[in-house]
């Protein structure tokens, strides 16, 4: 799908950075929901799975703008608390629930309580996992592609980096090249702490997001 242009449905700015990059490697314009100027409404993502919120949001986004949009749901599962937080994931310190703080507000509440609840969990035992999945739906709201990715590391005890957003700060990875075992001894690192061009090849946005890109130019053919 060269020299084509899709809606990145999310008013989540770093979304929009880590995915223009990747989509630009195959001639693929992404464009961010403030970037249109047209008048959203958030959909009430109700679905119990990343599959099933990434497509509600999917189907509303592009038939508010009338653009092909992509959306993704992704999340933090963490072994240890049997998959939590999920899909609660960007509202864990509420349990799900909406509430007033700035982004940054939230997520450093967000980690908190992720802390709390592995106080004791030994290291080799807080195996991690970022997951994401996308759904490109079309203005009628025909679903035309769907996609995802993981990135396996663990978690921390203690934030470190200012790359990213979200758990990064305590989500540890391996160096790269080294592997995806997430009880490795050489997790010293977080995702924040990464360089935004290796993160962006290595992270689950940006397995889901080539796999997407290799979808639609497929589609394309």
């Amino acid at each position: 799908m060269p020299n084509s242009s899709i809606t990145i449905a999310t008013a989540n700015p770093g979304k929009v950075a880590e995915l223009r990059p990747i989509f630009a490697e195959l001639g693929i314009e992404v464009v961010g929901l403030s970037d249109l100027g047209t008048p959203t409404t958030e959909p009430d993502e109700t679905g119990d799975t990343f599959e099933a919120n990434a497509t509600i949001k999917a189907i509303a986004y592009a038939k508010q703008t009338g653009t092909l949009c992509l959306a993704d749901d992704s999340g933090l599962e963490v072994d240890a608390l049997g998959g939590a937080p999920g899909v609660i994931s960007s509202h864990y310190s509420t349990d799900g629930r909406d509430d007033d703080r700035s982004r940054g507000e939230r997520d450093a509440a967000n980690n908190e309580r992720l802390l709390r609840e592995l106080v004791g969990v030994p290291a080799e035992q807080r195996s991690a996992r970022f997951v994401c999945v996308m759904v490109l739906a079309s203005p009628d709201g025909e679903i035309l592609a769907t996609s995802r990715g993981a990135f396996e590391g663990r978690i921390g005890v203690e934030p470190r980096g200012q790359n990213g957003f979200g758990y990064d700060p305590l989500f540890l990875v391996a160096r790269e090249g080294v592997g995806p075992d997430p009880v490795a001894p050489d997790f010293t690192r977080t995702s924040a702490e990464m360089p935004p061009d290796e993160k962006n090849r290595v992270s689950h946005r940006a397995i889901a997001a080539k796999e997407m890109a290799r979808a639609l130019v497929h589609r394309a053919r």
